[in-house]
């Protein structure tokens, strides 16, 4: 048993663990045992009872407000077990701060993070939020939902069935990015050519709406990566990322991303593959395996969200993913997808059949094909130095063949 995000020892009772009590009522549940050394092993605490008892006094003193929690002592062992549940009525604070987990330490939230505790606690989300600026016209979202929705104009009334004004408040947040103009940031897409020190082209779009944003991405994609060919009468659209991987992939980066961090979405686009990364990790409460799979949906920008669906720019809440994978179809190399704390990144490659490959790249991507294996089963198999699976390794997954999946000697690689 090792401490991790989710648990912590205590050998003694001191006030440290209170920040701890913060941090998990704030971001997730999570254990607390008293009398387990950082080692795990267990030592027991004298009088639990008397102890559990302190424990309790010391957090309904010291927190505001108290956090949901239950405790248990193990009569055998007098280790006392405190479980905390994640709150309703964020932000927990200890001693007028908030804490978070970061691995198996317990840290200080910064003044971002606070601020979205502050929202959650309340019910409410950043798009929500009145806007800074009140002169807002939509001329381009009026144009999009006419042409969609067939509407014959669009009104006070329609915009406050879309959320994004409200009566007595004015304009909120999701009302401004979808606006002709704003004050936030967009994306930012460089072209490179053989090498990264090589800029082609550079294109920043922001300060205006959302849509407008999108559809420029997409014609500097088109302008790129698609092409004609002529098959004796026949004239083809050839496109060398999918269209519709790449469209999905900048709308949910669009309605997906956290829009209370001042950076832009950045697109960089290569001979070989499209890298797309969108500020703000995953939504509080989903987990990376839900994100892969899809199916599971937590918004959070509801009404941004709303919106691109009634325009047809997204299919569904919770498919952007599965229909990024689909898009590929029966190509070797598929799409790559990377979370992290603040970020998400979506590696869209070129289509591939697999031809490029060499006979020893060949034979490491057929082990890994629908497997989830480690180096040293492949340098089994093969009879190749270690050196030289690692090395055919990283690069199948640095060209979207295969996925990498955690670090160190404990890293696996997965057939995608």
């Amino acid at each position: 048993m090792k401490e991790s995000r989710t648990l912590e020892f205590k050998e003694t009772v001191t006030n440290t663990f209170l920040k701890t009590v913060s941090a998990f009522a704030n971001f997730g549940a999570g254990e607390i045992l008293f009398g387990v050394r950082d080692d795990g092993t267990a030592c027991g605490v004298p009088f639990p009872d008397k102890v559990s008892l302190d424990i309790e006094n010391r957090i309904n003193d010291s927190l505001k407000p108290i956090p949901p929690y239950t405790m248990e002592v193990d009569e055998k062992t007098s280790v006392i077990r405190l479980s905390v549940q994640e709150g309703l009525h964020k932000p927990y604070l200890y001693k007028a701060k908030a804490y978070k987990r970061n691995g198996t330490a317990t840290i200080e939230v910064d003044r971002l993070e606070l601020t979205r505790l502050i929202l959650e606690g309340e019910g409410l989300s950043f798009e929500e939020l009145r806007a800074k600026r009140q002169d807002l016209t939509f001329s381009v979202l009026s144009e999009r939902l006419q042409a969609a929705l067939h509407l014959k104009a669009v009104t006070e009334d329609t915009l406050k069935t879309l959320e994004l004004y409200k009566e007595g408040e004015g304009y909120n947040q999701a009302g401004a990015l979808l606006a002709d103009r704003n004050d936030f940031s967009g994306i930012d897409i460089v072209r490179f050519g053989e090498s990264i020190n090589i800029l082609r082209d550079r294109e920043t779009y922001a300060g205006e709406s959302i849509l407008l944003q999108y559809e420029k991405a997409v014609a500097l994609y088109q302008k790129y990566y698609t092409y004609e060919k002529i098959d004796g009468t026949v004239r083809r659209s050839i496109s060398l990322v999918p269209e519709d991987a790449y469209r999905e992939a900048v709308a949910n980066a669009l309605v997906h991303r956290a829009w209370d961090i001042n950076a832009h979405i950045s697109i960089s686009m290569h001979e070989n593959r499209i890298e797309i990364v969108s500020p703000g990790g995953l939504p509080q409460g989903m987990h990376e395996a839900e994100y892969y799979r899809g199916g599971l949906s937590i918004l959070r920008n509801r009404i941004l969200a709303n919106v691109f669906f009634r325009l047809g720019l997204i299919e569904g809440f919770g498919t952007g993913i599965p229909r990024i994978q689909d898009a590929y179809g029966k190509s070797e190399k598929k799409p790559t997808f990377t979370v992290l704390e603040n970020s998400i990144r979506i590696i869209l490659p070129v289509l591939e059949d697999g031809a490029d490959l060499s006979e020893d790249e060949r034979k490491i991507y057929n082990l890994v094909a629908g497997r989830v294996v480690m180096s040293s089963a492949l340098v089994k198999h093969t009879g190749f130095s270690k050196s030289k699976v690692v090395k055919i390794l990283n690069k199948l997954a640095e060209e979207g063949y295969i996925r990498s999946i955690g670090n160190g000697r404990g890293r696996k690689y997965a057939g995608i």
